[in-house]
């Protein structure tokens, strides 16, 4: 395995922090200056379904990309949240449903070659009997819609699903294995 001789800070926050390393390879080799961003919390993407097979989706309003994205609810888990409370509030927050009956699916890294990222999946249906409560944070999400599969899967073809974190989950979920 690599091994880390040095690491200069860049930056540190409360959320993400920027580290340049210096390297040995295994074969001896050095990488003077390895960046890596140390993400210091995980995080969660929630997949709702309703009884007509639909997903609930998000035009979620992205800063860094200056465009209105569509996405799956998803956010951080916070200090000493359990990763199913943690998919409850993110849902809460961005889409007003109240769900509480989260499998948790899948997890991964979405950009394992730089950062210590981890992305928890988790599915639920929505049910009938879920609250819907109308305040959602309305400086992340601008509309929540439910979309059928066929609709998601011309978004995706046509590169209208673009986050990567968003994409994993559909394709895990439309391809079976969650």
């Amino acid at each position: 395995m690599p091994k880390r001789l040095d690491r200069k800070v860049i930056y540190k926050s409360d959320w993400i922090n920027l580290y340049v390393d210096k390297v040995k390879m295994p074969t001896g080799r050095i990488i003077e200056k390895y960046h890596q961003l140390d993400y210091r919390t995980e995080a969660v993407v929630a997949l709702l379904y309703n009884e007509l097979g639909e997903i609930l989706m998000i035009e979620s309003l992205r800063y860094t990309l200056n465009k209105i994205n569509l996405e799956l609810p998803a956010g951080v888990i916070e200090k000493g949240e359990d990763i199913l409370d943690a998919a409850k509030r993110e849902v809460i927050e961005e889409t007003g449903y109240q769900v509480n009956h989260f499998k948790k699916s899948y997890s991964f890294n979405p950009s394992c070659g730089m950062s210590n990222q981890v992305i928890h999946v988790l599915i639920a249906k929505v049910e009938k009997d879920d609250n819907n409560i109308t305040n959602i944070d309305k400086d992340e999400v601008s509309l929540i819609k439910w979309m059928s599969i066929s609709d998601i899967k011309n978004k995706i073809k046509n590169k209208e699903i673009n986050d990567g974190i968003t994409l994993n989950a559909l394709l895990l979920y439309l391809s079976g294995l969650i």
